[in-house]
């Protein structure tokens, strides 16, 4: 007798690689620069309305998301019926595939980009096209729509670009979307579009509202600081997002996230000035990088990417043994989180020696 096997393409799922926790250095405070997170506490009022919520623990959430519909549907002005929440935008791209992909087709997305897109879209048995991205880290967009097939049926726009850093505009998004056929979902992942500051910014609403095969995705991890909670949000024409609501995991998102994402929408004047304040840090840190020879790709997100190929898990491994922990791609770079100002003394030291000669 042979033991249960799973679907072959189960087999084939990589793995994904969180970012680590920081070993401990004697006399060094340890900074986990690793996983993107956000380095300030929770937003004014959502620890009390996460904890309120939690004495209801033995009650489901609301399968609906009623309320956190709602205001989202008020800060955004879409209706409700364009909404669907998940575990994180994670959660949205394996519904994605799950609900527009049969066996064998295609999802299209740039790389590196997003670790969890080709996992989702080995998961659902579809087939990954993997776009190279540029030199300077930036989506191909034209060879994104080249590599367009009969058996395409959701490209995946990440921007900014994790964890290379930079952001499409929306004179590109437009062109883009423009040579995409109108029966491929054209998924805008923007994780991390509360740090863009650039010109001709993408207005991811605006985008939606003007097309039928337009999606974004976006969480409350990273701004909003709720990584913890599993928060995030697809914004799309009614009929996709109903399909997206259609393969959601009943109650997924519980009740004490939720509670919390509706908390800190109302947070929005402090929200605002973490943001500035990290966006701040950010371009404080690419300033000492140019100083000591580094040529960044442009950073939009709470993060900067090292293009160190072959020498990314040594400068990863100087920066462990530094206190700090980073994000290594293996044979690509090294992605660094914005997170406290203080930790950066160290990165700098470290990147002056692995600077380009």
């Amino acid at each position: 007798m042979t033991s249960p096997q799973p679907r072959p393409n189960v087999l084939a799922i990589p793995a994904y690689v969180a970012g680590k926790p920081p070993v401990a250095r004697p006399g060094l405070t340890s900074y986990k620069l690793s996983s993107n997170e956000n380095p300030y506490p929770p937003l004014p009022g959502v620890l009390e309305a996460a904890t309120e919520a939690a004495a209801q623990m033995n009650r489901y959430p609301d399968m609906g998301s009623t309320a956190l519909y709602a205001a989202l549907g008020e800060a955004m002005g879409v209706p409700v019926e364009d909404l669907a929440a998940a575990t994180g935008s994670v959660g949205l791209i394996y519904q994605l595939v799950n609900a527009f992909c049969e066996a064998g087709d295609e999802v299209v997305y740039a790389w590196r980009s997003f670790e969890a897109y080709p996992i989702a879209v080995t998961a659902g048995g579809a087939r990954s096209v993997q776009v190279p991205v540029t030199a300077d880290g930036r989506h191909d967009l034209d060879a994104m729509a080249a590599a367009v097939t009969d058996r395409t049926k959701v490209v995946i726009v990440c921007t900014p670009n994790n964890p290379t850093g930079p952001a499409v505009t929306q004179a590109e998004l437009d062109a883009f979307i423009a040579k995409v056929p109108s029966h491929v979902v054209v998924v805008v992942d923007e994780a991390y579009l509360e740090f863009v500051r650039m010109d001709d910014a993408i207005d991811g609403v605006a985008t939606y509202q003007r097309h039928d095969n337009v999606v974004l995705t976006r969480t409350f991890s990273k701004a909003y600081g709720l990584a913890g909670f599993r928060v995030g949000y697809a914004v799309a024409p009614a009929p996709l997002a109903a399909a997206l609501r259609a393969v959601s995991l009943p109650f997924g998102v519980s009740h004490v996230a939720q509670a919390a994402a509706i908390a800190s929408l109302e947070a929005r004047e402090e929200l605002s000035a973490r943001v500035e304040d990290l966006v701040g840090r950010r371009a404080d840190l690419v300033a000492r990088l140019r100083e000591v020879g580094w040529e960044l790709p442009d950073a939009q997100g709470n993060f900067v990417w090292f293009p160190l190929g072959d020498r990314a898990l040594d400068f990863a491994a100087a920066c462990g043994e530094a206190g700090i922990s980073v994000r290594p791609f293996a044979g690509d770079g090294v992605r660094v989180s914005i997170g406290e100002a203080e930790a950066f003394d160290r990165v700098v030291e470290v990147a002056a020696r692995f600077a380009p000669a």
